[in-house]
């Protein structure tokens, strides 16, 4: 049955396939506690709420007898980082380039959970893909995909790290794979090139500092001192996962619905700028981003404009600073304060 799963999984177009108790990580609990003891999860109240399911599997599913933890590989075709020295233009996060991962990731772990149950008469299934209380890369690790590099992320020697995780919890009891182990060795290179400087210590992350989440989940102003820093990153950063030397070995993605959408490849900043309600919907349907809304997606786009070193763009950041949104007017005077050298 593992065998054939594996088979029917990697046919229906994932990348790698894997298989762990719903116990196989104990210590789950303990460092997510920690994490949210120590604040590093930020404005990210979800991460507190239902901790005892986020950190325990077998409390949030007691009958489930194995977590399938499946890989969608999104590896991009271009070099992600190129886009910073494009200081007009914006940088948007790989994964959020293309159809929102969501609809497509759960629509494939829905095929192979149907299949599941039809080979195993009574089997229940329930699947997956990053809304619910779920820590799916200690679980990934522990099913043998990959590991927990010291950025946080998982990577794998034969996936690199642009891949997306789902994950079939069921009553069928499988046979679990091997948990894989860190092959991150000397190397820094993903801690070296964080701009913010988010990682206290190799495989740990302080979200209150990573562009990710200020970009995503933070809501009302930044803190000043970390908007300088966030270049002309929009939405996501993938700095530490482009860096990383494992990508050499990166597969292909596979899903033509996840490859980079030529308007949000670097798109420029000016023309974002001038998005309303209405515009923002429409040119974000289908996609990810929609989800942070209008306001704060233009917050972004302000502190983009101010570290770009181009006066020019004061003229489209004029119409913000009277914005309905106390944080996108916010945002937009410190940019023409920025760029008009009153602020370093």
């Amino acid at each position: 049955m593992k065998e054939r799963l594996t088979a029917f999984a990697r046919d229906a177009g994932f990348a790698k396939v894997g298989v762990c108790r719903p116990d196989a990580v104990p210590e789950m609990a303990e460092r997510l506690a920690a994490f949210v003891d120590d604040g590093r999860h930020g404005q990210m109240a979800w991460m507190a709420e239902r901790m005892q399911w986020r950190g325990d599997p077998t409390a949030l599913w007691p009958e489930a007898r194995s977590v399938i933890m499946l890989a969608e590989v999104y590896t991009p075709d271009h070099d992600p980082l190129a886009v910073l020295h494009q200081r007009d233009r914006a940088a948007i996060s790989v994964y959020a380039q293309g159809r929102d991962y969501h609809d497509v990731v759960k629509k494939r772990l829905k095929v192979v959970g149907r299949w599941l149950i039809d080979q195993v008469p009574g089997a229940e299934i329930k699947v997956f893909v990053d809304t619910a209380p779920v820590m799916e890369k200690p679980l990934a690790q522990a099913a043998g995909l990959g590991w927990q590099g010291k950025h946080t992320n998982l990577l794998g020697r034969d996936l690199g790290n642009w891949f997306f995780l789902g994950a079939i919890f069921t009553t069928v009891d499988l046979e679990p794979d091997a948990p894989e182990v860190s092959h991150c060795g000397s190397c820094t290179a993903c801690l070296d090139i964080c701009p913010t400087r988010a990682f206290p210590a190799p495989y740990q992350l302080d979200a209150r500092r990573c562009i990710s989440y200020l970009t995503i989940e933070h809501k009302g102003p930044v803190d000043a001192d970390l908007r300088g820093l966030m270049g002309n990153r929009i939405y996501g950063c993938d700095d530490c996962l482009a860096i990383c030397p494992w990508n050499k070995f990166a597969a292909s993605g596979r899903d033509a619905r996840l490859a980079a959408r030529d308007d949000l490849l670097a798109p420029p900043l000016v023309e974002l700028a001038l998005l309303d309600e209405a515009g923002f919907r429409a040119r974000f349907a289908g996609s990810p981003i929609k989800r942070i809304g209008r306001d704060r997606f233009v917050r972004n786009v302000a502190y983009a404009m101010g570290n770009s070193g181009d006066p020019a763009m004061v003229a489209a950041l004029s119409h913000l600073v009277d914005d309905a949104d106390a944080t996108v007017a916010d945002a937009a005077r410190w940019a023409i304060l920025r760029l008009k050298g009153e602020l370093p």
